[in-house]
């Protein structure tokens, strides 16, 4: 199996982090490249700090890391204490960064690593796009470069932080517009489907029962995120951002649509939806394969596995 050359971009983030726990427990699939931050749940300097004590928790200090966009392309950033705490990841205590930022600006570190790859790259970013599209703006001759981008943002029937916008897009919908708009091919994971992948109490002791530093630490980002859930009604933790890194791992445990899908950045009710196009009105061709449902089973046990990876 080739290994798919990856660059993570995150707002780290309970949901974040657990897709980067994912992530670098498959090395036999994935080559994780680097890692950038976002503001988004926190702003810039938490989500920084986070994304450095997470790649120190997994001992993936080897990997440049750099923090990218402290504000969206247009207006100001909307962080999320509510859903991750006032640290952007409240919850267990997590070792201290056991490295530094490589130096580079978000933009240049992933130019900089798109432009040494022989194959091409996939983006995962979990996070608002305004990284992304700032690649795009300022190089778009990297887009071919760049074979797939596998993103959590958005969602086809509903929003989460407004009736019809859900957080990652609304934080910063002109920046989603560019990338939607790129022409790279893009897996969507949506509200759509990860608000079906859950993680119950019952499955957080399966994992605390895993043993080791990381499945105790995962267990406790679960416990914390489902009490914003538990609040809502949901039966578990929804592990939002894991979907994007599962769908490249085992995509035949979901259900997936080609869709030609749109960002509204300008309505007064409707700002940050993604609009799919189900019945191809619009007669454009579909630049959205949009995952719909996931075997959830099977996804928690991708979880269980990339814990045990760890012990």
């Amino acid at each position: 199996m080739n290994r798919i050359p990856v660059i993570l971009d995150g707002d780290p983030g309970h949901d974040d982090a657990i897709a980067w726990v994912l992530a670098f427990a498959h090395p036999e699939a994935f080559e994780i490249l680097g890692a950038v931050s976002v503001s988004g749940n926190a702003i810039l300097t938490k989500t920084t700090y986070n994304m450095l004590r997470i790649l120190t928790l997994l001992g993936a200090t080897d990997i440049p890391a750099a923090a990218g966009a402290e504000r969206p392309l247009c207006g100001e950033p909307s962080p999320a204490p509510s859903v991750h705490g006032q640290s952007g990841l409240d919850g267990p205590v997590l070792p201290e960064p056991g490295f530094s930022l490589c130096g580079l600006s978000g933009v240049e570190l992933m130019t900089e690593l798109l432009r040494e790859s022989r194959e091409p790259v996939t983006l995962a970013p979990t996070g608002p796009l305004t990284d992304v599209a700032a690649l795009f703006l300022a190089h778009p001759e990297l887009k071919a470069k760049i074979g797939r981008i596998s993103l959590m943002g958005g969602g086809l029937l509903s929003g989460n932080w407004t009736p019809a916008a859900e957080f990652n897009i609304l934080v910063d919908p002109e920046a989603a517009k560019v990338v939607f708009e790129s022409g790279v091919p893009i897996t969507m994971a949506g509200l759509d489907v990860t608000q079906r992948a859950y993680v119950t109490p019952e499955e957080f002791e399966k994992i605390r029962a895993v043993g080791g530093e990381v499945a105790r630490v995962v267990a406790d980002w679960l416990e914390f995120f489902y009490g914003y859930h538990r609040a809502l009604g949901y039966p578990g933790a929804t592990l939002h951002d894991p979907v994007a890194v599962a769908a490249l791992l085992r995509p035949e445990i979901m259900t997936t649509r080609e869709l030609y899908v749109q960002v509204e950045t300008c309505g007064e009710f409707c700002r940050g939806a993604t609009v799919g196009d189900f019945y191809s009105r619009s007669g454009k061709t579909p630049n959205v394969t949009a995952i719909l449902d996931i075997d959830r089973p099977a996804f928690v046990e991708l979880i269980l596995d990339a814990v045990r990876f760890y012990k």
